[in-house]
C-alpha cells in the first residue's frame, strides 16, 4: 500500500539532508545574515550548539507580515524562477533551512525591520507554532535554537562529543570571517570569546587572529584578473604546508567550498615547489559567472560551464606569485629575547679572563664536538682567482701555512676538531689587534682599499641570484660529504648537492622533451590495451595531447587500441604504464598539459641520476652545478619540493652564540 506522508514526517526527512549536525544549522542561518547585508554578526552557542545556538545580526530584518511565511517549506526571497539559479547572488536560495530547523528543534526568532517600529517573536517546537507576539527589538535578528533533534532521539545518538561539535562550528565561523572579511564576527562558546573580527576589511588580521604568526608572515597576496574570472585573497610561501588540504580555504562568489579542480590547480601553480603528499596554505575568493551551485542541499559543492578555464587560470595566479619572489627558506633560529640588543663593543667576551688557562688545557674528551672541515686539495685551486674574492679576505700567514688563515676579522684555524682549536697558544686577534695588522700595509693598499670598499657595497646590494654576485661568492667547504657551505657578504648559504644536481637535471630532461617534442620510440611488436568507455571518451578527447607527448595510438576494434610507439625518455618504465597511468590521471582530472605525468616521471629519472649525498665530489665539479643551478628560472626545490638552498644570516649566527641578547 502506499502511504502519503504527513506534513512532520516530511519536514523530518527533508531536514536529514540539511541539518547534519549544529554546524549545519549555524551555516544556513550564518549565510542569512550575510544575505540580509549584516555589518555585525554573533554566533553564541552551548554544549557545542547541541543545547543553544544563537546567531544574532543587525541586518535588514523579516517583516513582520512575512515572518511565519519564512518557515515554510520553499519559501524564499532569494529566487523567484529556475531561471535565477543561473545567476544566483546571494548565499541561500533553497527555502528549505529554516523549515528544516524548525522541524527538529524549539527553534525562536526575534527580528525587526527598520521601517517597523516594534519587532515581532515567534517561537515553534518541532515545526509547530507555539507563540506570536510582538516585542521591542533592535534592527535585525536573532534565531535561537534549542535541543537540536530533541524529537529524533535516532539522530540525535549519532552526534559527537560537545567539543568536536563546537569544533566543527568554530571551523566553520573562521571560514566565514575569511571570506567576508567586512563583516565583524564574535564567537562565543559556553559564554567564552573565541573568535572577534572587526570588520575593517584586512583579511591577514584575521589569518594572524586564526592561525597565528608562522602562517601570516609567509603570506602573499593574490591579485588576479582574466577572461571573466576574478581571484583575491592570500595564498603561503611553500614552507608552510600540512599532510591534508585543511589549509585551503577556497570561496566561489562568496561561498566556501570543496574543489578538486581549483584543489590541484592551486598545488600544480606551486610546482616542485611543494613536498610531495604536502598541502599549502591559501585563502582565495573567486569571483566569476557559470557557476551552479544547486549541486546539493549543504551547498559546499559547485559545478562550473568551463572547468578547465578555472583550472589554468587559478595555475597562472598562483604560478605569478612566485615568479615575483626568492624561494631560499630561512633558517629558523628559534625562540628569541623579546627585546634584541646588540652588545656593546666593549664588553668583554665570555670567559675572556680565563681563555688562557684553558688554552693551556687539553679537554678531556673532544669527541662529541669534533667539527669536520673539508679544504679543497686541488692544485689548481685559488679562490681569489676563481671568485674574485677581494684581497685581504683570505690570504695566508706563511708561519705556520697548515694551520692559520688570516682575514679581515680574525685568525681562522683550520685544524680538524675542536681540541686542537683551543690547545693552540695562537687567539684570534682582537678588534685593536687586528687593526694593527691591517694598517701595517696601509700604504701600498691606499688604492686598493678604496676599490674594494666600493665592491663590498656594492655586493651589499646583490642578491644570491644575481648574475653579478657570483665574483662576491665565497665557498667555504663541504659538510657531511653532502651539503656545501657557501657565503654571499652576511649571510651563509647551504646548498644540498643531491637536491641541487636533481633539479639541475630535471630542467635538463625536461627542456630536452620541449625542444624536441618528446621523440617517440617505436614498439615491435605494438601493445594492445583494452579501455573503458570513459577511457576511450577520454583518450579520444586528448589524443593530441597523447601524440605531442610521443605516443602513436590507433584504433584496433572494439575497445581495443593499438600502442605503436611511447616516448623514449624513459626507457626504464614499463611500456604500457606510463600509457596507463597518463590515461588515469587525464581521466581523474579531465585535464592534461603534455601531460603533467611526464613531468613526474622526469622528476623520478632525475632523482635516479642525480649524484647522491654522502658522495664526494671536487670543488670544480660543485663550481659547475653552482652555476647551472643558479641559471635556472626556479632553483629553489628539487622536482619533489624538496629545498635545494636554505640561508642563515649573520645576525641569526650571533643570536645563536648570544652575541645578540
Amino acid at each position: 500500500m502506499i502511504n502519503i506522508l504527513d506534513k512532520g514526517t516530511i519536514d523530518k526527512i527533508a531536514a536529514g539532508e540539511v541539518v547534519e549536525r549544529p554546524a549545519s544549522i549555524v551555516k544556513e542561518l550564518l549565510e542569512n545574515s550575510i544575505d540580509a547585508g549584516s555589518s555585525s554578526i554573533t554566533v553564541e552557542i552551548k554544549n557545542g550548539g547541541i543545547d543553544l545556538i544563537r546567531i544574532t545580526d543587525n541586518g535588514c530584518g523579516i517583516d513582520s507580515k512575512e515572518v511565519k511565511t519564512a518557515f515554510l517549506r520553499h519559501a524564499t526571497s532569494k529566487i523567484v524562477s529556475d531561471k535565477d539559479l543561473i545567476s544566483i547572488k546571494s548565499l541561500g536560495f533553497r527555502g528549505e533551512a529554516l523549515s528544516s530547523i524548525a522541524a527538529v528543534s524549539r527553534c525562536e526568532i526575534i527580528t525587526k525591520t527598520r521601517d517597523e517600529l516594534t519587532g515581532v517573536r515567534y517561537y515553534m517546537e518541532g515545526g509547530v507554532e507555539v507563540e506570536f507576539e510582538e516585542i521591542g527589538a533592535p534592527d535585525g535578528t536573532s534565531i535561537i535554537i534549542r535541543d537540536i533533534f530533541y524529537n529524533t532521539p535516532a539522530r540525535r545518538k549519532f552526534l559527537k562529543t560537545s567539543s568536536t561539535e563546537g569544533a566543527h562550528i568554530s571551523e566553520l565561523v573562521e571560514k566565514m570571517a575569511m571570506s567576508n572579511t567586512d563583516i565583524a564576527f564574535k564567537f562565543i562558546s559556553n559564554n567564552q570569546v573565541k573568535l572577534q573580527t572587526n570588520g575593517n576589511g584586512n583579511l591577514k588580521d584575521i589569518i594572524y587572529q586564526l592561525y597565528g604568526k608562522e602562517i601570516s608572515k609567509a603570506l602573499c597576496a593574490v591579485d588576479y584578473e582574466k577572461d571573466g574570472v576574478k581571484i583575491k585573497g592570500v595564498i603561503a610561501r611553500p614552507e608552510v604546508t600540512r599532510s591534508s588540504r585543511s589549509l585551503e580555504n577556497i570561496f566561489v562568489n562568496g561561498r566556501y567550498i570543496k574543489d578538486n579542480i581549483i584543489s590541484k590547480a592551486i598545488e600544480d601553480g606551486f610546482g616542485d615547489r611543494l613536498m610531495q603528499h604536502q598541502y599549502p596554505f591559501c585563502a582565495l575568493s573567486f569571483y566569476l559567472e557559470g557557476v551552479d551551485v544547486n549541486v546539493h542541499p549543504r551547498k559546499m559543492e559547485v559545478r562550473f560551464s568551463d572547468g578547465n578555464h578555472i583550472y589554468n587560470c587559478t595555475k597562472e595566479a598562483v604560478e605569478e606569485i612566485f615568479k615575483l619572489q626568492s624561494s631560499i627558506r630561512e633558517v629558523p633560529v628559534g625562540k628569541a629575547v623579546a627585546n634584541e640588543k646588540k652588545v656593546f663593543t666593549n664588553t668583554p667576551e665570555p670567559f675572556e679572563n680565563r681563555r688562557r688557562d684553558i688554552e693551556s688545557q687539553k679537554p678531556k674528551d673532544t669527541s662529541s664536538d669534533e667539527i669536520q672541515w673539508t679544504i679543497p686539495k686541488e692544485s689548481n685551486y685559488n679562490p681569489e682567482n676563481d671568485y674574485a674574492l677581494l684581497k685581504d679576505d683570505i690570504s695566508r700567514d706563511t708561519s705556520d701555512e697548515s694551520k692559520y688563515y688570516k682575514g679581515s676579522n680574525a685568525l681562522y684555524s683550520l685544524n680538524n676538531n675542536i681540541s686542537s682549536l683551543v690547545a693552540d697558544e695562537k687567539t684570534p686577534a682582537t678588534d685593536s689587534e687586528q687593526k694593527f695588522l691591517d694598517n701595517s700595509n696601509a700604504v701600498n693598499n691606499i688604492d686598493t682599499e678604496e676599490t674594494l670598499v666600493g665592491q663590498k657595497n656594492k655586493a651589499s646590494q646583490l642578491s644570491f641570484f644575481d648574475t653579478e654576485a657570483k665574483k662576491y661568492i665565497k665557498v667555504i667547504g663541504q659538510v657531511f660529504d653532502t651539503y656545501w657551505i657557501v657565503q654571499l657578504e652576511n649571510e651563509m648559504y647551504i646548498i644540498d648537492q643531491h637536491a641541487a644536481h636533481e633539479k639541475v637535471m630535471y630542467e635538463r630532461l625536461l627542456k630536452e622533451s620541449r625542444d624536441n617534442k618528446i621523440s617517440a620510440q617505436m614498439i615491435n611488436p605494438p601493445i594492445i590495451v583494452t579501455l573503458t568507455d570513459l577511457e576511450q571518451d577520454v583518450l579520444n578527447k586528448h589524443m593530441d595531447e597523447f601524440k605531442a607527448a610521443g605516443f602513436d595510438i590507433e584504433e584496433f576494434g572494439g575497445k581495443e587500441y593499438k600502442i605503436n610507439s611511447i616516448p623514449n625518455i624513459f626507457p626504464s618504465i614499463p611500456k604500457a604504464e606510463l600509457f596507463n597511468e597518463m590515461l588515469a590521471d587525464s581521466t581523474n582530472y579531465d585535464i592534461i598539459s603534455q601531460s603533467e605525468l611526464i613531468l613526474a616521471k622526469t622528476a623520478s629519472m632525475a632523482c635516479k641520476a642525480a649524484i647522491k649525498g654522502n658522495m664526494r665530489i671536487s670543488l670544480v665539479e660543485a663550481n659547475d652545478l653552482f652555476d647551472e643551478l643558479l641559471s635556472l628560472d626556479n632553483p629553489y626545490n628539487c622536482p619533489h619540493g624538496r629545498p635545494t638552498i636554505i640561508k642563515m644570516s649573520k645576525q641569526e649566527i650571533e643570536k645563536k652564540f648570544k652575541r645578540i641578547v
